[in-house]
């Protein structure tokens, strides 16, 4: 009988510590996209601010960043950005970051996550 118990205080114990890891990868997962939408953001004021149009930075690249490097996108790992002229695809699997540079919006390129 106590055996049985351990094992399913072990079971529900593992099963939250899954789900803590995975909380812990999208919560810098939403970071590193922050980061990058904030770095579009200064890029297109300062575009602005000169007037080079189009005001959005038409690609996104590792100088735009202090540390000169892309974040890296922690669900896939990988910081590879697409850069598209088009809404994020609905089938976008490929990891990294998808980066609409007709509208200056950033997504994780991830069918899961299009909503962030």
């Amino acid at each position: 009988m106590v055996i049985v118990i351990l094992e399913i205080l072990a079971t529900m114990l593992l099963t939250r510590l899954i789900d803590l890891q995975y909380q812990a990868r999208a919560s810098a997962t939403r970071r590193a996209l922050g980061v990058i939408r904030t770095a579009v953001a200064i890029t297109y004021v300062s575009n602005a601010a000169y007037g080079i149009t189009p005001f959005a930075p038409t690609t996104i690249d590792a100088a735009m960043f202090q540390d000169n490097t892309i974040p890296i996108e922690p669900i896939d790992d990988v910081n590879t950005m697409v850069v598209t002229s088009c809404a994020v695809a609905a089938n976008a699997s490929a990891g990294g970051w998808w980066y609409d540079s007709s509208t200056g919006k950033v997504w994780v390129n991830n069918s899961q996550y299009t909503n962030w």
